[in-house]
């Protein structure tokens, strides 16, 4: 019996270690920052890692009056371009802690 008492101490010990691994790693990708950019740098956003907006650089030249869309689009096309990277790197980061949990 003493036996499985060990097992199950030594299981809550690595589970432990790994909230706490988790919590560091998350910490540090929250600190991390992500550039995305339109075609041509027209327009640049930086994210952090809990996908929060830091900055935002619009090109001059990409300012139309007569043609906002334009604008818009780069500007989308930006913040789902720094976003895509945060996710990317949020799943190489943690993926590892919820592999093979349903």
């Amino acid at each position: 019996m003493m036996r499985g008492m060990g097992n199950m101490q030594n299981m809550m010990k690595q589970m432990k270690k790994m909230q706490q691994d988790m919590s560091v790693e998350q910490a540090a990708l929250n600190e991390a920052t992500f550039t995305g950019s339109a075609p041509d740098e027209m327009v640049k956003v930086t994210f952090t890692g809990d996908k929060k907006m830091q900055d935002i650089t619009i090109n001059p030249a990409a300012v139309d009056p007569d043609d906002v869309d334009m604008l818009q689009d780069l500007v989308l096309t930006a913040v789902n371009d720094a976003l895509a990277q945060v996710d990317a790197q949020t799943q190489s980061t943690m993926g590892k802690y919820t592999k093979g949990l349903q």
